[in-house]
């Protein structure tokens, strides 16, 4: 009888199934014409040309059925449609969605308008750097409903709108979404004081993220009261900013996960947290919090993860008060003020098994000794303490999971590897004391490794030949040690996954890359800074996907192969400071991607390409030559620096064809003649301009007034770090040490799972080559590096022909800091409109031919540190005042009839004459007409008193005549 039941059970459940999926054929027809207008009107907002890849599988064939369209699900009784998920979507700038269009859909429960929620996720900002990681809707709107629009979609639970464009005219609508569970604003354009005032009736949320938008102004604590049900809370990504007084989120009972980080947050700890006792997850990192760690945070028995490095949190704490907390997963602690201390030496034997811990900054001097209870840690960062010794390779030994190992900045003084074989992926020791040989068996070792930096150490001897076999390394970082010898073969043609890798400042030596080099899918090459010889050779010709090479500062020689230009990715060239020849092949000026090209310091010859054809910007660090011929006028198009000092340049400074870009023009130590061009009065982003010792002729043009040294801003749409972004790939782990942050995806091995999308370990470096400028200041050859270029504004014309006066107009160069016009043949007096040079800080007049006093309102000029009027003729007291007095001698030599301190010459005195400016500068100038013709006069009468001489018959006459004759008579022997 049992046996007739259960096989009764049975058949039940099978008509069941069956009439389940009989009803699954087809989804209720008003929905899937609904879709496909829905379909239609995304259309009509895509970029051209991308329709085709709109929702391929929604589709008018009346046999398809729509609950197997990609992006939907349907309710297996009903038929209705329950979530729509659009995915990736190609569409215009501020599209808006019309909202009516998803009214027929009565049962929906869940709407996705972003693109995956975890593309690119980086440990900085999601989606940062790609903007395609966006889906762009901009807006909402409804013609009939207007805000009330979403209260029609009575079932939706679930809001997904991030990663998009939307600003806050979108929250008037979502107010309306009462029966919202979920609501993600990730990645937004939302900006000012938080909306949740107007989110109050949204009761039913259980999730809210608007993490990663432009909110500021202080958390709104007491309206996040009203949200009662509140389980998981991310406002992390934005510029929140006062003190940490969240006595309304701490009356948010049901709260499990909290995610303030990446904020502007500052104050204490809020202790009344540490009585959320269901919390799992809190992240308050990179703030700016300050106080000590409380203990009581020993009392959140639920806690998995719990963050607060990059904080400026001091005093001591004792990791034991953490020593219970069971669920513990994630341990992250740190301090900027370099003030915390946490306690390591205690031997509690914690009840956590930890998959991450970071101590960051904690003043450790010995590794805490409760990690020698850990055996599943995945991640261990304990960089930026005091930590010495033996390099703790049992960390390894014990924890066979150990994926992330970073010991940066201790110091450590003996590094050795475990006896077997590990799986880790990423080592950081860099900026340690390691002082002997490398480890020989690194590769067979740790063969896994995706990421080492050993940087910054004094590793001596040749690079291990085991680094051949290390298949999967993308990412190494050997610079600054002692490492000698030539690169092996073995190196070269085994890393063949190699994406960056810097040999900077060793001593490696022989030719740059042997024609075997396999690291064809190579991004960064930095050899700089060591003693490389030779040609450069064609193994740096396969790097088609090189983005920066620099091999300056060796000892290259030959000439520099045009093949280099074909390697179209180029971000950056550098190959200063060696010992290249020949002229500048044109190709290298051609290559698109094209932001940096440093030749200098090289024996180039020849002229200079005509123009830059890069798609960017570009920095021209030419200087330090022997190149030779006129600068192009067309140099300039697309040029932002331009350094073309110490060659062997002639002709005029031409009449640049555009000038719009040029920030930094340097053309100092040439042969340049002519007059300086008035095109150059319409540089409108110039911050430094030196054309000194040329030949430069002509008067100061009067509207060099119109350039940006006295628009009275700074320009600042260019940054003068030049930096590079990589992503590693084929290395999944490194997103998945942390938690799995949506139901609907594998664990992959998180640590636990998460509503919230929390720090993921990334993988992810950045190069940051600064541009350094050289410019006279203050007596000074100083060089200005990175962005301190953005505040900086020089002008310097010494050294040349220059004549005339100072045109008055140049009072109006408001930001210059530095102004120099010394060693000319200018005249005139001082003007006294130089007191509008607000924040001039050198002024050289040295050696021309002033005259007059010195203006008393250039006693006005509070910055001036540094004032030089030497070997000129000004005459008069001397002002005082301000910074004039702290002004020497030496500012004042060669000038006679000056008087007053510092001189030590009374201006009372009667050899002192202090006439009018006026009278003097008319006593002075020599009438060059009478000069030329006394000349003439004096030649006339020097001419006939020889005549005269000659006429009379005397012993002399007779003897000049014969002399002469003799003369003659020889010349003509010679000719004929």
């Amino acid at each position: 009888m049992a046996g007739k039941v259960s096989v009764g059970k049975y058949l039940t459940w099978v008509l069941l199934l069956l009439g389940q999926l009989h009803g699954y054929k087809s989804c209720v027809e008003k929905e899937r014409i609904a879709l496909l207008e829905l379909k239609k009107y995304i259309i009509s907002i895509t970029e051209e040309g991308e329709s085709n890849s709109v929702l391929p599988t929604w589709n008018y064939n009346t046999k398809s059925d729509c609950c197997h369209w990609e992006g939907l699900k349907c309710n297996l009784k009903s038929k209705r449609v329950t979530d729509i998920a659009f995915g990736t979507l190609n569409l215009k700038e501020s599209s808006l969605l019309n909202l009516s269009l998803l009214h027929p859909f009565q049962e929906i429960r869940s709407l996705n308008l972003s693109k995956s929620r975890f593309i690119n996720l980086s440990a900085y900002k999601e989606n940062e750097f790609n903007d395609d990681a966006f889906n762009k809707l901009a807006g909402l709107f409804d013609d009939v409903e207007g805000y009330k629009s979403l209260s029609r979609l009575r079932n939706l639970e679930i809001l997904d709108l991030s990663s998009n464009k939307f600003n806050n005219s979108i929250i008037p609508f979502l107010s309306a979404a009462t029966s919202l569970t979920t609501l993600f604003l990730r990645s937004n354009n939302l900006d000012g004081p938080s909306p949740l005032n107007e989110l109050k009736e949204l009761t039913n949320l259980k999730l809210l993220d608007l993490s990663d938008n432009r909110f500021n102004d202080s958390i709104p604590a007491r309206e996040l009261s009203t949200l009662r049900k509140l389980e998981a809370l991310d406002l992390s990504d934005n510029e929140f900013s006062g003190s940490m007084e969240l006595q309304g989120i701490c009356k948010l009972k049901n709260l499990q996960e909290l995610d303030l980080s990446r904020n502007k947050l500052s104050g204490q700890f809020p202790l009344c947290l540490t009585n959320l006792t269901g919390l799992r997850v809190l992240d308050l990192s990179s703030n700016q919090m300050t106080g000590k760690v409380p203990s009581a945070l020993g009392n959140l028995e639920s806690l998995e993860y719990l963050s607060l490095f990059d904080n400026n949190f001091e005093g001591f704490f004792s990791a034991g008060s953490l020593a219970n907390l069971s669920e513990l997963r994630v341990l992250k602690l740190g301090s900027l003020s370099n003030s915390l201390q946490v306690e390591s030496t205690s031997s509690w034997k914690p009840r956590f098994q930890l998959n991450v811990i970071v101590l960051r900054s904690c003043n450790l001097e010995n590794v805490p000794y409760f990690l020698l209870h850990q055996k599943v840690l995945r991640q261990v960062d304990l960089s930026h303490n005091k930590l010495s010794g033996n390099f703790p390779s049992w960390l390894m030994e014990n924890n066979t999971e150990l994926k992330v190992l970073t010991l940066q900045n201790n110091n450590f003084t003996s590094f050795q590897l475990p006896k077997s074989a590990h799986d880790l992926l990423m080592l950081d020791v860099s900026v340690n004391c390691f002082s002997h040989l490398f480890p020989e068996n690194i590769g067979l070792v740790l063969p896994h490794l995706a990421s080492l930096n050993i940087s910054n150490n004094m590793f001596q001897g040749n690079l291990p030949s085991s680094l051949g076999i290390m298949k999967s390394l993308q990412f190494l970082d050997i610079s600054h040690n002692s490492f000698r010898g030539k690169l092996q073969r073995s190196f070269v043609e085994g890393c063949y996954s190699m994406r960056i890798l810097k040999l900077s400042h060793n001593k490696l030596s022989g030719e740059i890359l042997p024609s075997s080099t396999n690291f064809t899918s190579i991004w960064e090459l930095s050899m700089d800074n060591n003693l490389f010889t030779g040609n450069i050779v064609h193994g740096l010709r396969k790097l088609e996907h090189l983005l920066l090479l620099d091999i300056s500062n060796n000892n290259l020689t030959g000439v520099i192969p045009s093949w280099i230009g074909e390697l179209s990715s180029l971000n950056a060239i550098l190959l200063s400071n060696n010992l290249l020849e020949g002229e500048i092949p044109a190709s290298l000026f051609n290559v698109s991607n094209l932001l940096l090209l440093d030749l200098s310091a090289n024996i180039l010859s020849g002229g200079i390409p005509p123009h830059v054809s890069s798609a960017n910007p570009v920095a021209l660090f030419l200087q330090d030559n022997n190149l030779s011929g006129s600068i192009p006028a067309t140099l300039l198009v697309n040029v932002t620096v331009l350094d073309l000092r110490n060659n062997r340049l002639s002709g005029n400074i031409p009449e640049f064809v555009d000038t719009q870009n040029i920030s930094i023009l340097l053309l100092r130590g040439n042969n340049l003649t002519g007059r300086i061009p008035r095109q150059l009065c319409g540089l409108r982003n110039i911050h430094l301009m030196d054309l000194a010792i040329n030949k430069l002729n002509g008067s100061i043009p009067s509207c060099l007034s119109n350039t940006s040294f006295g628009l009275g801003k700074e320009d600042m749409s260019y940054d003068y770090d030049f930096k590079w972004g990589y992503m590693g790939s084929n290395f999944k782990d490194a997103f998945t040490l942390e938690q799995d942050s949506s139901p609907s995806m594998e664990n992959d091995g998180r640590h636990f799972k998460s509503l919230l999308v929390l720090d993921p370990i990334n993988w992810y470096f950045m190069h940051d080559t600064q541009t350094k400028i050289e410019f006279a200041t203050k007596h000074r050859y100083d060089a200005y590096m990175g962005g301190i270029l953005k505040y900086m504004f020089g002008l310097d014309l010494s050294e040349n022909e220059l004549v005339g006066e100072i045109p008055v107009e140049l009072g109006g160069l408001l930001e210059l800091y530095a102004l120099n016009f010394s060693h000319n043949y200018l005249s005139g007096v001082i003007p006294t409109s130089f007191s509008g040079l607000k924040n001039v800080e050198s002024l050289d007049l040295s050696f021309n031919r002033l005259q007059g006093r010195i203006p008393e309102e250039l006693t006005e000029l509070s910055s001036l540190a540094v004032f030089k009027v030497t070997y000129n003729n000004l005459s008069g007291a001397i002002p005082q005042g301000k910074q004039f007095n702290t002004f020497d001698i030496e500012s004042y030599l060669g000038n006679p009839l000056l008087c007053g301190e510092p001189t030590k010459i009374s201006c009372e005195s009667s050899n002192i004459q202090e006439p009018d400016n006026e009278v003097e500068a008319d006593e002075s100038t020599i009438d060059m007409v009478s000069f030329y013709w006394s000349i003439v006069a004096a030649y006339v009468t020097v001419l006939l008193g020889i005549l005269a001489f000659l006429s009379i018959d005397s012993h002399w006459s007779r003897a000049w005549f014969y002399i002469v004759d003799v003369f003659i008579h020889k010349v003509r022997n010679l000719l004929w």
